[in-house]
């Protein structure tokens, strides 16, 4: 499976808790990356200072669903189960 073009879940439902460029904090859950360009592209995409959780993640039907909508979903689920 690939990225879905315009879809960018994964950059945006779910929290990082490691530094991002711009975000020395990470981002909270349901929160823009900043790093996403106007087309929804991460612009850290390959380059070292990618977060590893990022570069970790794989597009996989249980992650991404069959469409943008069903990501969101099942990314803010598996946020609300794994937050304390």
């Amino acid at each position: 499976m690939q990225c879905r073009d315009g879809c960018a879940a994964c950059c945006i439902a779910p929290s990082i808790t490691s530094p991002i460029p711009g975000m020395p904090h990470g981002k909270p859950a349901g929160v823009a990356c900043v790093q996403l360009d106007a087309q929804l592209r991460c612009r850290l995409f390959g380059q070292p200072e990618r977060p590893a959780v990022c570069r970790s993640l794989r597009p996989a039907m249980d992650m991404c669903g069959d469409s943008r909508e069903a990501a969101f979903a099942m990314l803010e689920e598996l946020e609300r189960i794994t937050t304390p």
